[in-house]
């Protein structure tokens, strides 16, 4: 791992929401497979409300949709590692996917190649391919991964998993990492909790990509700290504004 080449790896996050502002807006089938899902949720959660049980609904990709995919890429200038961030954002979730997946087909579907995210394995990536054949766009290259062995998809980085070295109980969040490896925290404004709020009552998605970037970000130098290569500094992080 150490071996790998930053301009190699693209780091990536998602952000997702219930497809729906409440509950109530969704049509009785929704509404019947939702109340199935949240009687197991209510389990685990029995200190929430039935209005908070469906703010978990965009955790899952059958309930939920990505409002925003924030992505970033290194590459090397007079010496220094400078870091990209791009970020796909739409409130129509299939308008988002086909510009993702043109990135990844143009751009990241060499061999060498690899796609990282904090959790990325149970999260990230599965999601990203539930929602793209929902929304019948096929896979993107280098998320051809349904049926895959474990080992099939070692292009596929996940620094959570890195970090848990074969503990397979281990949750640790990237908040908690980064204030381990002393990377500033990306929830100095919003947290993941947060979003359904700012997206459906606050209508403010500039907000939710903002924080996006700020965890590549925040990814991109704790992966950075796992194979032992030096921090990127704040001033060698750019925001691009490239439609």
């Amino acid at each position: 791992m150490e071996n790998v080449n930053l301009n190699q790896v693209l780091f990536l996050d998602i952000e997702t929401v219930p497809q729906r502002t409440d509950f109530n807006a969704l049509d009785a089938d929704w509404q019947y497979l939702w109340n199935k899902k949240a009687q197991i949720l209510g389990k685990y959660h029995a200190h929430n409300s039935e209005e908070e049980l469906y703010q978990r609904a965009g955790i899952y990709a059958e309930f939920g949709k990505i409002i925003c995919i924030s992505v970033g890429f290194c590459y090397y200038h007079n010496g220094e590692t400078k870091l990209r961030i791009k970020s796909f954002c739409h409130d129509d979730e299939t308008e988002l996917l086909k510009a993702f997946a043109q990135m990844l087909n143009d751009n990241f579907y060499k061999r060498y190649h690899f796609l990282c995210a904090h959790n990325g394995q149970e999260f990230d990536f599965p999601y990203i391919c539930r929602r793209s054949l929902i929304a019948g766009l096929g896979l993107p290259k280098g998320l051809h991964i349904m049926g895959n062995k474990p080992w099939e998809n070692n292009h596929l980085l996940d620094t959570m998993k890195m970090w848990a070295f074969g503990d397979y109980k281990s949750f640790t969040s990237l908040e908690v990492m980064a204030k381990a490896f002393g990377i500033p925290s990306p929830k100095d404004d919003i947290s993941g909790a947060d979003v359904y709020r700012v997206y459906y009552e606050e209508n403010n998605l500039p907000r939710i990509v903002a924080y996006c970037e700020k965890d590549v970000s925040t990814l991109a130098n704790l992966f950075c700290r796992l194979i032992g290569k030096p921090l990127i500094a704040a001033e060698n992080v750019e925001i691009s504004s490239e439609e």
